[in-house]
Formats: structure tokens, sequence, C-alpha cells
């Protein structure tokens, strides 16, 4: 008896890429992910390139990712690709110690996330 096998996660036209540990809290890397959600990935690749943010290169590079899956992986073309889905989750949250007056202490919290990022192949309406 062998394992069934299993499902795709995506539909035939998609492709996606996971971004795991990247060093900064959700919140921030939500404004990101909004700001490319819906975009055609050139588009989207441009505006995480010139973008003032810190967190732009790991993104970037989850993006880069998605669109090279989905051209090796499941034979579609780079050209019709937009960014379908690109949504944040939680992930650690290391917890860091710093002195302060009369021998208390204060907690830093230092949070990390993830990124996923889905891409998928649109006709184009002629």
């Amino acid at each position: 008896m062998s394992k069934s096998k299993n499902e795709p996660r995506v539909a035939e036209n998609e492709a996606y890429a996971v971004g795991r540990m990247i060093r900064t809290s959700p919140q921030k890397l939500g404004l990101l992910a909004q700001s490319i959600r819906g975009l055609k990935v050139e588009k989207a690749l441009a505006e995480l390139t010139f973008s003032r943010k810190r967190v732009a290169g790991p993104v970037k590079k989850v993006l880069e990712s998605a669109i090279a899956n989905a051209e090796n992986n499941h034979d579609l073309d780079v050209d019709d690709l937009i960014v379908a889905e690109a949504h944040v989750g939680k992930n650690i949250v290391m917890r860091r110690f710093r002195a302060r007056a009369r021998g208390r202490v204060g907690r830093i919290k230092k949070p990390f996330s993830q990124i996923t990022i889905v891409v998928r192949q649109v006709e184009e309406a002629a």
C-alpha cells in the first residue's frame, strides 16, 4: 500500500513562494505586501527595487522565487503573471532584556514574520 498523492496547494495557473524568519514585525511587512498585491510582476519588482523600506529586499527575493517557481515548475509565462496574493503571518518573537533604573528590567521584543506570495497567470484581454 502506497500513500495517496498530495493534492496541489495552488491551482494550475498559480505558483507560490514562502519567506520565513524575516526579521521585522508583521505590521510593517503587511504594509509592503499591500503595496504589491494585485500588480503585474514587473511593476511589483520595480516597486520593491526602489522602495525605501529595509524589508523590501527580502520581499523582493521571495517574489523572484515565486516567479522562478512559476516558470520552471509550472511552465507559466512570466509576462502574464500578476501578484494574486501576498499575505503575512507571525513567526517567533525573540525576547531580550535591558537593564533599567533601580534594578529593574525592560523587556525588548524582536519579532519575526513570514510572507507568502502567490503569482497567477492571467490571459491578456485582446
